[in-house]
């Protein structure tokens, strides 16, 4: 997601903004109140003892129940299988002691996983940012530590700069 925020004003003769921008990338966030999980009728959904979530492909028939109920838009039809798919936070690569793509693929390095009261210590407390649903909605394992303009956005006038690519 790319957000945005903020106005340029004129004042005498020179022009001074407030404007904001940040992107945010969202996968699945392996949410402690899973919705894609209660309305999957094939019981496809499975959570490992850490908690990630993944979706047992030999369950799944496709009925795309949980890609409606998702506010993270995680869940995906794949037409070549006619299965749903999403992020399994690469639990193959866990497993083997390495870290999921994402977090060792990230160039800026803003992407970590792990225990999520020891991040919250390292990186400070979570933060509730546009466009993401309330927390309370599905209790996602995802903690998010914005850069602190990000914070200072109006909720009236943050829009999504990239709805095409959403």
């Amino acid at each position: 997601y790319e957000i945005s925020s903020g106005e340029w004003v004129s004042r005498g003769k020179a022009w001074l903004h407030n404007v904001i921008a940040y992107n945010l990338s969202i996968s699945c966030n392996h949410c402690t109140k899973c919705i894609c999980e209660e309305v999957c009728p094939a019981e496809a959904y499975r959570r490992d003892e850490n908690g990630v979530v993944w979706i047992d492909p030999n369950r799944c028939m496709g009925c795309q129940y949980c890609a409606m109920a998702c506010p993270y838009n995680a869940p995906q039809f794949n037409p070549l299988t006619g299965r749903m798919g999403k992020c399994d936070f690469c639990r193959d690569r866990l497993e083997n002691g390495l870290d999921p793509v994402c977090v060792q693929a990230c160039p800026m390095r803003v992407i970590s996983w792990g225990d999520r009261n020891e991040l919250e210590k390292k990186f400070g407390p979570d933060a509730q940012l546009f466009p993401l649903p309330p927390k309370e909605l599905t209790d996602p394992s995802l903690l998010v530590h914005p850069h602190p303009n990000a914070l200072k956005t109006n909720a009236s006038f943050e829009e999504l700069a990239n709805p095409e690519e959403v």
